[in-house]
């Protein structure tokens, strides 16, 4: 890449902020990395990724020499004029976000005409404002504002750094947006000077801070209602008898409607879309506005959760004394992120209701045991099953999709197996001896027992 590429700070070194960095390392940049944790500043000198994310170790160890990491903002300032801030966001009690971390990071900016804070966090709309007023009430008025929200999805982050589908940046029209521009543009398309031995993918959408903002709860709101209302057609073709995933693809075909996200299963979670959908909302009570279909949304994500509870009860009866084993513990597969996972509502209303669980996830075992108190964690999937009454699985990552069905049968006591993700082949399930429960899909059961059905 050209050595003339701005050099950038990189406020927060969590996921958005580690992916940011090492993106922009990777494109050239020198990168100032800034956190409060003197341990994860640490370790991340060591070479120590403290997340799990494909791809990005390798990336760091690449970029090293771009990379600095410290815990004295001061070195960012001095060394970029460019301050990307990607501090935790999460929701409070009240459903709003917590920009006590923006906050800290606005009050910490020296008065400068020089520099420039460019929005990572996801935000409520308005926050810019709010920011550049703060700036002119402290004699700060000449630091300037950038809205660039980010869009990365755990498990592909780094590809979806390099490879954008959008890149938004929402500006007053001044000099730090046209820098933020200029940063990403080997990866706009030819429009707008991207070049490269790949055709870039980025679209860029320059425009207000405010719409900048919005465009990122927006997107998130209405992947989140999408998941919900497959979700529901789920529900719906249980007791229609109609099979969901043919529903789906068939939808899907559909070009106004498209296929993803339209994957029945147990509900979504993680860090971005119960969090984004929840602050949405409130930002609209706050406004005056009642967003009934956000309440929907929620709603159905909650109770979708649960229905796993009432399909093992249809097997087992009383889950009092019956050893259930979950397979999957993160929200999604290639993360270990447990933020607003099904897994912990799941445990925690199979204990409620008496059973004993055991669990196995492949990468997320560590970072789950400590919240989940009184459940066993086991070190292979079939370990965990050994003897279970049922298996649920919960995260679809590719060795449960890849699981010795027979194998696992011959392991468990019973033979109920409830598939939340549609990950498995039903038949082959029941032929294996299983009784098979998908979500939205006819359950498949094994030949003995479907004649006595």
């Amino acid at each position: 890449m050209a050595a003339d590429r701005e050099p950038i700070g990189v406020i927060g070194t969590g996921y958005v902020g580690l992916v940011t960095a090492v993106g922009f390392a990777e494109l050239g940049s020198d990168v100032v990395c800034v956190d409060i944790d003197a341990e994860k500043i640490a370790r991340l000198e060591r070479g120590e990724i403290p997340i799990y994310e494909p791809g990005l170790t390798e990336l760091l160890e690449k970029n090293r020499e771009r990379l600095t990491f410290t815990t004295d903002i001061a070195v960012a300032l001095e060394r970029a004029r460019l301050l990307f801030v990607a501090v935790g966001t999460p929701p409070t009690y009240s459903g709003d976000a917590d920009l006590s971390a923006v906050h800290a990071v606005v009050a910490a900016m020296p008065a400068s005409d020089q520099h420039a804070l460019v929005m990572k966090s996801t935000v409520p709309v308005g926050t810019g404002a709010a920011i550049k007023r703060t700036f002119e009430q402290q004699g700060k008025g000449g630091f300037r504002y950038v809205s660039c929200p980010e869009f990365l999805k755990e498990g592909t982050a780094v590809a979806d750094f390099l490879r954008p589908d959008r890149v938004v940046v929402g500006d007053d029209g001044d000099w730090a947006g046209d820098a933020v521009v200029e940063l990403y543009r080997p990866l706009l398309n030819a429009e707008h000077g991207g070049q490269g031995p790949e055709a870039p993918l980025g679209e860029l959408v320059r425009t207000d801070i405010a719409s900048a903002e919005m465009v990122k709860l927006a997107s998130n709101a209405f992947l989140a209602t999408k998941i919900s209302f497959i979700n529901e057609i789920a529900n719906v073709c249980e007791e229609t008898g109609a099979d969901v995933l043919e529903v789906a693809r068939g939808m899907g075909l559909d070009e106004r409607i498209g296929p993803k996200f339209l994957k029945a299963g147990i509900g979504f979670g993680g860090s971005c879309f119960p969090k984004d959908v929840t602050a949405l909302k409130q930002l609209a009570g706050n406004s005056g506005y009642h967003f009934q279909l956000l309440n929907s949304v929620i709603e159905v994500n909650e109770l979708q959760k649960r229905r796993v509870i009432g399909k093992l009860e249809k097997h087992l009866g009383t889950l009092v004394g019956k050893r259930i084993a979950l397979l999957g513990l993160a929200f999604k597969p290639n993360t270990d992120d447990m933020r607003e996972a099904s897994s912990l509502v799941l445990a925690a209303r199979l204990q409620a209701a008496g059973a004993t669980v055991v669990a196995h996830d492949p990468i997320a075992a560590e970072v789950a045991r400590p919240m989940l108190r009184g459940v066993e964690i086991s070190d292979d999937p079939l370990g965990a099953a050994k003897d279970a009454d049922a298996v649920v699985l919960v995260t679809e990552w590719q060795e449960f999709r890849d699981l010795d069905l027979a194998a696992l049968r011959e392991t468990m006591a019973g033979d109920v197996l409830v598939d939340g993700r549609n990950a498995l082949d039903g038949a082959k399930a029941a032929a294996a001896g299983l009784r098979y429960e998908g979500i939205g899909r006819p359950a498949q059961l094994p030949a003995a027992a479907a004649t006595t059905a």
